[in-house]
Formats: structure tokens, C-alpha cells, sequence
């Protein structure tokens, strides 16, 4: 079980609330009303395992379980009430019609409205969102400003850092880890927010200072139920009620038609286009960074990042730009950005002294595969090698595309699992293999182990070549069925490195 990020001392509402109170908020009483049973609340949770003593616990609908089947074990721990769409006879229950549309704006109550002490910078899009949030701690901490991460990489503030169990964390854990920020002396953070926190109200509650688009294309298609769907919960974060200013990277048609179509304060950004509020020239991407001038308003400045990609740039711009809107100096927040050296899984080299570049990066869709494969061709005239695969019980429709697609831009690709949860490992495999067959362009083998796909890549790289492992980036586990595997593309691609770089005979 993932521990808080703060450790055991959870933060504590700012302000002593009881049931009573709760109901009063709610407009709603709680089921069986025994005003014997009128506590006080200290804290909210949807996670049973998790509850704390004195704790509201959240029972909300799920996908394949209703959290009141967990009431019992949320009592157990010293839960007070619950909340949820029907009565929970282990506890005093609050029954609402849609209890996860209520529980943001309920556990920000709670917590004291923690993000109207924070300036809250929200990030969304299809890709770059990582990077972008990394970018932006950076400069606010080149600022001087004490900051807090949240992406789906790591949670991090002042007390240190955890791994991230989902992109966007849960409504209740959202708004205490943003108390537990405040607490801590924080006073702006960075949020990816992705489209199923968007649509599934984990946002909600959250007062954004401002919010970031980076860009949009197919993905999720599994969640929502068209690229119109996914657009639209990505624009809910530029909603009046939410968010104060928004930065559009405009580079794509749904950008554009966002900038046209919001309702608060915005500017934009683009690498393309000279007539956005901020744009980038003189732009070069090589194996050491990127570097770049960034024009915008009263603003021209050359900036050397020590990440790796030309797609970097579209993400400083997009930091740089919502720093520049809260009137922070930008010269030390570029400073700041330039001293990040990597995001990880994101681009990220792995170097064990063999004579070719090796990376790992997350590119799981077309969109981030037509952005990132022309920069590792420009950094070879040998041959692109790609490991690559598919995660299960997501959208059938993206597997072909993405064989397609490195096959298109690579010499070899090797097919192989990623993470197939329920889905069986076969069809997925060769799902992206026929789409690799189909591009006639490059070398396709197929090799389910990963940790033996990697190796073959390596042994396959010759000198001046480029090696890419895709498609998971920074995860760290690997799942098959109800089975998880630690599993790091980061050290596996290091473990063959090594082997080979140790059966390199040395010279006489």
C-alpha cells in the first residue's frame, strides 16, 4: 500500500468541522440520523485502506466494485460517516445522487479551500504534459519560490517525494496533498491534469491561477467516446468557475478552436506560428539539449535546455509563458528551467560507455511518435532501432498505428509486451506488428519478453546507431492479468548495456 506523501501526520482541517456541520453543507442529513453519532472530521478518504480515525470515508461507484462494499473496513479504521449514493449500514452515511461530483469541492471544504493559498499552475493536453509541470517547478524554484509537483510521476514537496500512483490523484487525496503543500510553506505548484480527472471531477474544487494547453490528438479513445469527447474534457479546465488565465500552445487545429472559444483572460505560444503571444526561432536539438529563442511580450531570449527533443521546446514555451503571466522575473525562471537535466523516462538517455545513443522514452501514441522520431533521426546517419509495444485495455484502434508509425520512421522494431492487463498478450502484439508489416519500410521481429526485446536491441545497435525503448517511459512494474512484475525499461536497457559493454573485448 502507497504511503502519504507527508508521512504518517496527515494535515488536519484548518478549521474544526463536525457531522452536523457536514450536513449543513451538504443540505443533506446523515442516514441513521443519531445526533449520538454527531463527531468531528478530520479528514476525508475514497480509499478504505487508507482511512484514518475520524475520517469521512468516500464510497463512490467504481468501474468494477461500489466502494460501500468497503464500508466495513473503513469502520474498522475509525471512519466517522460515509458518503456515497446509497446507504453504508456500517456507517452514518450522507447519500447524495452523484457522490464524485461532490467530493472535490466536499474535501476542499474540509481541508480550508487549500488552492486558494496556492497559485495553481494546471497543465493538460495529449503530450508534453510531464514535461511542461517539471518546467514549470523548475523555474518557480529558480525564482526562489517553494514548490509542489504533482504529475503522474511524482508527488512532491517540502517533506520529499513519492512515486505517482495515477496522473491526476483522486479528489480527497488531491486536496490534502494541496493542504499538506500550504502547510509546508508552499506557495505555487504544478499539476498534470489529465482528461479522466477532468471528466471524473477529480479537479473539481481547484482554483487554478493558470491553466496550460499543450497540445491535442487521438488517445484515450477507450475512455471517451470520440476525439469531440476528449477535446471537450480537456477544455472543462478553462472553465471561468476553475481557472483564472490560460496558455494555448496553438500548433494544432484544437488549439486554435480552444483560444477562439474560452472565456477567460489567455495568451499563446508556437514554435510555428510568429503571430502566437510567445514564440520560438533559431531553434537546435542535438544529443546534448536543446537550445532556442524565445520571443514574447518585452521578451527575447536565447535559452539552452539541457533536455533532449525539439518537442521540449513547445513545452518551455508553455512554462515560460504561464510564468510571464503571474509576473515572475523570467530570466531566473529560465535559469531555473535550464538547470533541469532530465524528466524522467521522457527522453532520457541511458549511456553505459557504448558506442551509440540509447534512450527510453513514454511515447505511447502517433501523435508524441511524430514528434520525437524525427529528432532521433537527426542524431544518426546509421540506423533507428525501437522496441516497442502496446499496454492492454485501452484503445484497440491506436495498436496498428503505432507499428505503423515507427516503422515509418525506424530501421528495426521490435515488437514486444508492455503492460497487457486483462488483454491477451498475443493479439496485442501482433496487432502493433501488422501495423509495423504494413509500413514495408523496416526490419520487424517479434519477442514477447521484454527484458530479452531490450537485449536483442542492443546487440542488434552498431556504432553510431540510435536505440529507443518506447511506449512506458518511467513505470516501473509491468502487469499481467492480476499479476505485477517490477519491471524499469531505465534499468533493464542499463542491465544489457552493461553486458554488452563488459564482453567488449579491450584493446591490446
Amino acid at each position: 500500500m502507497t504511503s502519504e506523501p507527508w508521512g504518517d501526520d496527515r494535515p488536519r482541517p484548518p478549521r474544526q468541522r463536525t457531522l452536523s456541520d457536514l450536513a449543513a453543507h451538504l443540505g443533506v442529513p446523515w442516514i441513521p440520523s443519531d445526533l449520538s453519532t454527531n463527531r468531528t472530521i478530520t479528514g476525508i478518504s475514497q480509499d478504505s485502506r487508507l482511512i484514518s480515525p475520524g475520517e469521512v470515508y468516500a464510497a463512490l461507484p467504481g468501474s468494477r466494485h461500489h466502494g460501500a462494499t468497503f464500508a466495513v473496513e473503513a469502520a474498522a479504521r475509525g471512519a466517522v460517516a460515509a458518503i456515497s449514493d446509497r446507504p453504508c449500514i456500517e456507517l452514518p452515511t450522507f447519500v447524495v445522487d452523484d457522490p464524485r461530483r461532490v467530493l472535490g469541492p466536499l474535501a476542499s471544504w474540509i481541508y480550508g479551500h487549500p488552492s486558494r493559498n496556492l497559485d495553481v499552475f494546471g497543465v493538460t493536453g495529449t503530450n508534453g504534459k510531464t514535461s511542461t509541470t517539471y518546467l514549470l517547478s523548475a523555474g518557480l524554484n529558480g525564482a526562489g519560490i517553494e514548490t509542489g509537483l504533482i504529475n503522474g510521476v511524482t508527488i512532491h514537496g517540502p517533506w520529499g517525494a513519492r512515486p505517482a500512483v495515477r496522473t491526476t490523484p483522486e479528489a480527497s487525496v488531491l486536496q490534502r496533498t494541496l493542504a499538506a503543500f500550504h502547510a509546508s510553506g508552499v506557495s505555487a505548484m504544478a499539476l498534470e491534469v489529465s482528461s479522466h480527472a477532468l471528466a471524473l471531477h477529480r479537479v473539481d474544487g481547484i482554483r487554478f491561477r493558470v491553466g496550460v494547453f499543450t497540445n491535442l490528438g487521438p488517445d484515450h479513445l477507450d475512455f471517451h467516446d470520440d476525439l469531440e469527447g476528449y477535446y471537450s474534457a480537456k477544455a472543462k479546465l478553462f472553465l471561468p468557475e476553475r481557472c483564472e488565465y490560460a496558455v494555448i500552445g496553438i500548433d494544432d487545429d484544437y488549439g486554435r478552436r480552444l483560444a477562439a472559444e474560452i472565456d477567460i483572460p489567455h495568451c499563446t505560444f508556437s514554435t510555428e506560428s510568429t503571430a502566437a503571444d510567445f514564440y520560438a526561432d533559431h531553434v537546435r536539438a542535438d544529443q546534448h539539449g536543446t537550445a532556442f529563442v524565445v520571443h514574447g511580450t518585452d521578451h527575447n531570449t536565447a535559452v539552452r535546455l539541457e533536455l533532449l527533443g525539439r518537442h521540449q521546446v513547445d513545452n518551455a514555451l508553455g512554462a515560460i509563458a504561464a510564468l510571464s503571466a503571474t509576473g515572475i522575473d523570467l530570466d531566473v525562471a529560465i535559469a531555473g528551467m535550464e538547470s533541469l537535466d532530465c524528466v524522467p523516462g521522457r527522453m532520457q538517455r541511458i549511456d553505459a560507455g557504448q558506442p551509440f545513443l540509447a534512450f527510453v522514452d513514454y511515447m505511447h501514441n502517433t501523435a508524441g511518435q511524430q514528434r520525437q522520431f524525427p529528432y532521433l533521426r537527426s542524431l544518426t546517419t546509421g540506423k533507428v532501432i525501437v522496441v516497442i509495444g502496446a499496454t492492454g485495455e485501452r484503445d484497440p484502434s491506436k495498436r496498428r498505428p503505432l507499428g505503423w508509425t515507427a516503422a515509418t520512421f525506424a530501421d528495426t522494431v521490435i515488437v514486444t509486451d508492455e503492460s497487457p492487463f486483462s488483454d491477451n498478450p498475443a493479439r496485442l502484439r501482433e496487432d502493433v506488428a501488422a501495423g509495423a508489416y504494413a509500413a514495408t519500410h523496416a526490419e520487424v521481429i517479434l519477442e514477447p519478453n521484454r527484458a530479452d526485446a531490450i537485449g536483442m536491441a542492443v546487440a542488434l545497435a552498431q556504432p553510431g546507431d540510435v536505440l529507443v525503448v518506447a511506449g512506458r517511459g518511467h513505470d516501473p512494474v509491468q502487469t499481467y492479468g492480476a499479476t505485477t512484475l517490477a519491471f524499469d525499461d531505465r534499468i533493464e536497457l542499463r542491465h544489457a548495456l552493461n553486458r554488452t559493454t563488459t564482453d567488449v573485448p579491450s584493446r591490446p
